[in-house]
């Protein structure tokens, strides 16, 4: 098996120049989630080009199968294609071109990549038994998410894959670098909407008031309990609050209330649970003080399960292919990511992808105006979705 990774090396080399073509185009013409229309046509043509069959799925994502030798598994490869609603601040000349839409979580990285992959694929198809699945998805960044979409109209059958991988850009690790872990990974995500109704009055006269802003303080603060005295402490678990809006005046005590925030943790079952304590803390706290609190929460993504028997092939594939010193061991991480749908449905290994220079330069984290990539990352990541899609092929005969 081995004898493949000289072979893909080079193939990755020498397609190296039009990945970055690839990325710079799609960095330049970034869509939002679920309107990824031109980026699934401009997709859908480069996998013709290779001779590919791509079909539609989940309204604006691609599949595509590329076919091995017969009698052998399948193996899926997944990137995502959407882009975030922020105003880029990097002046390169593939910056974005459409204003206040940017590819600043690598989406853009993950789709040249997989495309890369692709054609590295087909190259070799003749030398490898089995199939591979390509799942560009639309709709990573927002609820429901596009890879929910894709797994209820069939992604994962005819053929069923017998693994599924993602990877996912990484600034803290420099280009030529992956890093992954095996078992809970990534966690899983709640959208929280509370609005807090009180009476709004004069600030001079707080006796003829009842006060939303004091009430949903006392939220704000007692809500931190449930994961400081709730919780089990091996669980981990995270409760913020990102905006409140209480628009009054420096002499005015609003009506109402508003906030938006998010509970994220690592076990299903303390999920559910937590939700249920949040709802009767917030509706309590604020009936003992007078007020009212309606709550909105909004499931989101489950956590990501890494599943180790597949992440100990894929770690040791890595190595065999970047080396030892070029696969490093990741810590649980908070954020959440909708490949947690394909973990709970199938075997699923969720790697990071290093993309920063070695002297430092794009660092910028992920969700940032100034987020960019060292472009030697697309002479890695292309290379080593087809090594790895190989591999497994093999262990999975």
């Amino acid at each position: 098996m081995n004898a493949f990774i000289p072979q893909i090396q080079r193939l990755a080399a020498q397609h190296a120049a039009d990945t970055v073509v690839l990325r710079r185009h799609l960095h330049a013409y970034p869509e939002l989630s679920f309107a990824e229309t031109n980026t699934a046509a401009f997709v859908t043509q480069a996998l013709e080009k290779l001779g590919l069959r791509p079909e539609p799925i989940a309204n604006t994502g691609v599949v595509a199968l590329i076919e091995g030798r017969p009698g052998g598994p399948t193996v899926a490869l997944r990137a995502d294609m959407d882009a975030l609603p922020i105003l880029e601040a990097n002046d390169v000349p593939y910056k974005s071109t459409t204003p206040g839409v940017m590819h600043a979580c690598g989406h853009d990285v993950h789709t040249a990549s997989l495309l890369g992959a692709a054609r590295i694929l087909t190259e070799l198809r003749g030398e490898f038994q089995g199939s591979v699945k390509l799942m560009f998805q639309p709709g990573e960044e927002r609820l429901p998410g596009g890879a929910s979409l894709m797994i209820k109209e069939g992604v994962l059958e005819n053929p069923r894959p017998a693994s599924v991988l993602g990877q996912h850009v990484f600034p803290h690790l420099p280009a030529g670098k992956i890093g992954l872990r095996a078992g809970r990974y990534m966690a899983s995500t709640d959208e929280l909407y509370l609005t807090v109704r009180g009476k709004g009055g004069h600030g001079a006269m707080p006796e003829m008031n009842l006060d939303p802003v004091l009430v949903a303080a006392h939220i704000i603060v007692a809500a931190q309990q449930i994961v400081s005295r709730r919780a089990n402490p091996k669980i981990p678990s995270v409760l913020s609050f990102g905006k409140v809006i209480a628009n009054g005046a420096t002499n005015v005590i609003p009506n109402e209330v508003y906030l938006e925030g998010t509970f994220r943790t690592l076990n299903e079952e303390w999920r559910t649970e937590a939700h249920a304590h949040l709802r009767r803390l917030c509706e309590g706290l604020a009936e003992s003080m007078g007020a009212v609190c309606e709550l909105e929460i909004r499931r989101g993504y489950p956590y990501l399960e890494n599943e180790p028997g597949l992440t100990a092939r894929i770690r040791a594939a890595a190595v065999e292919y970047l080396g030892a010193e070029n696969v490093v061991e990741l810590d649980q991480w908070m954020a959440a990511e909708d490949f947690a749908y394909f973990s709970q449905a199938a075997p699923a290994c969720f790697y990071r992808l290093g993309t920063r220079h070695a002297d430092g330069r794009f660092a910028s984290s992920v969700h940032t105006p100034t987020f960019d990539i060292d472009e030697q990352a697309l002479a890695t990541g292309p290379g080593l979705m087809a090594w790895l899609a190989i591999k497994e092929l093999a262990e999975r005969r």
